[in-house]
């Protein structure tokens, strides 16, 4: 006998327009029950004579619970939370933390950039500028041996960096990129991943709805959050690429030396920038304008969000704008009050490990191990890779970062580059199996015939393709660490020319 779990239909903030219908996952009815027996337990540890540290264990185990259970991520955090508090100190403590904390954690400057930023993707998106991208995209970069691959790749990198969603980006890029590369011979597998990874880019590059996240989670400013992930950004959009390159020198059969555009010349190319202009436009709205210090990241926000109304308004005039807006306002809505309450969950939880003092135990372990930072974060690179093949991104971010930030500082790790460090291993947990949402998001799709185009695409292909991309992921990812300047650079150039 099996239970059904529904696989979300959102990306990381839940705001994709289009809902795509995802095969979903089977939990055992065994699995469910031993899910069960560990959260009862964990549940009435909290209540025994234990020392803190315990008390804070069972929190994590009780937080995991509910998380497979699928019990929404903000609840996950604070039913441990609260109830390790009240274990601890009370109902006394519990009452003060429930009063101050909510309106305390939300209540930020710096979180008011969220509501522009998904305002902003949903608008974008709601416009109609998917297929404007994509096309762009391989008008210009088709030439290139792989050229559709290749286009689809930076073409997701600029749908995931407006739409803050890489299920979104997945789900539109495979309905548009995988028959016209299949038509034009791809090999079907490395069509599948160059769909897969083309949505890791654009969760590093501004403006990224989960940089912003982390930003509130570590409480680091959210400007120069965004520009630490500019050029991590750019350099897996180019390493990505070359890949492909590669790919299709070394192997012709799997990529086609030329495909066909669907028109040339000069004019062709002009078309499709007058298609996609608002993107490179909101673009440069917000990385130059908190580069220079003209805006804050809050105020580049809100000019990128009156920009997207605008553009939106005049795309839809003709066939439903006042719709598009509505839509996308109550999407915005719904979003931004998941993701507060979710932070409100991370601060009690926080609060709840501060008082058991499981983070700072943690930092003194690694201390004793005398781990150094490379050391340390290969390790954190297996966790994540781990904890990716049965948790998703946000709950990895979530039940990680509040107990790591000691032991960041007492290892002298920037929590700049940690957050797009964090934000890229996450992502990569998006596609790694056996969760891999992606991987069932384009399986599901490509079982249509006008998708597959008369190819028989299985799971394991999808998953094969996968592991072709996951090591230039993993390379990344260690470029990144022996060289995190490719990360810092930006944002303390942007500090030295803002005190100057």
């Amino acid at each position: 006998m099996t239970i059904e779990v529904e696989t979300p239909q959102g990306g990381p903030t839940g705001q994709t327009p289009a809902a795509p219908p995802i095969v979903a996952r089977r939990a055992s009815w065994p699995v469910f029950w031993v899910t069960m027996v560990f959260l009862v337990g964990s549940t009435v540890g909290m209540f025994l004579p234990l020392v803190p540290e315990a008390i804070g264990g069972m929190g994590i185990i009780m937080m995991l619970c509910l998380i497979f259970l699928r019990v929404p991520v903000a609840m996950a955090l604070l039913i441990p939370a609260l109830l390790g508090m009240y274990a601890m100190r009370g109902s006394a403590l519990v009452a003060s933390t429930m009063t101050s904390l909510p309106y305390g954690e939300v209540a930020s400057w710096s979180l008011s950039v969220v509501p522009m930023f998904i305002l902003m993707g949903l608008l974008l998106w709601r416009a109609g500028l998917t297929e404007s991208i994509y096309d762009a995209a391989r008008q210009f970069l088709g030439w290139l041996p792989g050229g559709l691959a290749i286009g689809t790749n930076v073409a997701g990198a600029g749908l995931a960096s407006v739409s803050g969603s890489s299920v979104g980006t997945t789900y539109a890029l495979a309905r548009i990129g995988v028959p016209e590369m299949l038509k034009a011979g791809y090999d079907k597998r490395l069509a599948l991943g160059a769909v897969i990874v083309a949505g890791l880019p654009g969760q590093l590059i501004p403006p990224s709805i989960m940089l912003v996240i982390y930003a509130g989670i570590a409480e680091v400013p959210v400007g120069p959050q965004l520009l630490a992930g500019i050029g991590p950004g750019i350099l897996v959009a180019i390493m990505f690429s070359l890949m492909i390159v590669v790919f299709a020198t070394r192997w012709a059969k799997n990529a086609p030396e030329t495909a066909p555009t669907p028109s040339a010349g000069g004019k062709g190319r002009l078309r499709t920038i007058v298609g996609i202009w608002p993107v490179p436009l909101l673009m440069a709205v917000i990385v130059v304008g908190m580069f220079s210090g003209a805006f804050t990241a809050t105020e580049a926000g809100a000019v990128a969000a009156l920009l997207s109304l605008i553009i939106t308004v005049i795309w839809r005039r003709k066939t439903g704008a006042f719709r598009a807006v509505a839509e996308s306002a109550t999407g915005a809505v719904a979003s931004v009050g998941a993701i507060f309450f979710m932070l409100v969950g991370v601060a009690a939880l926080s609060r709840m490990f501060t008082l058991t003092g499981i983070s700072e135990g943690f930092a003194e372990l690694v201390t004793a191990l005398n781990l150094s930072r490379v050391t340390f974060l290969l390790l954190m690179m297996v966790v994540y890779i781990v904890l990716g093949t049965f948790m998703e991104p946000l709950a990895m971010m979530v039940l990680t970062i509040p107990i790591l930030i000691p032991t960041l500082h007492s290892l002298d790790i920037s929590l700049l580059w940690y957050g797009v460090f964090a934000v890229f291993m996450a992502e990569i947990a998006v596609v790694t199996p056996p969760v891999g949402i992606l991987a069932f998001i384009i399986h599901s799709i490509t079982r249509e015939p006008e998708v597959n185009q008369g190819h028989h695409i299985s799971l394991g292909d999808v998953f094969v393709a996968t592991a072709w991309f996951l090591p230039m992921a993993i390379v990344v990812t260690l470029i990144l660490i022996f060289f995190p300047e490719i990360s810092t650079w930006i944002p303390e150039l942007a500090s030295s020319g803002a005190g100057g």
